[in-house]
């Protein structure tokens, strides 16, 4: 039987400067780098210490909108 993780979509865009990234589901969790690989790094190390401070100050961590069989 196939288990279920949430997944938060991320969004990545081109700019004139390299690449941006950031989540809906996580306002105010952004990251920008020179290259698309870098920024995907930035974004995933973004995403875990907005989570953990979030938890740390007790507030609620938002639902992904998707859920993804694996």
């Amino acid at each position: 039987m196939p288990s279920t993780v949430m997944a938060y979509p991320v969004v990545i865009e081109k700019s004139d400067n390299g690449y941006a990234a950031y989540l809906p589901d996580l306002p105010g969790c952004v990251a920008a780098g020179d290259t698309e690989e870098e920024t995907k790094a930035l974004i995933a190390e973004a995403v875990a210490e907005h989570l953990a401070i979030l938890a740390e100050k007790g507030l609620p961590i938002p639902d992904p909108v998707e859920a993804v069989p694996v």
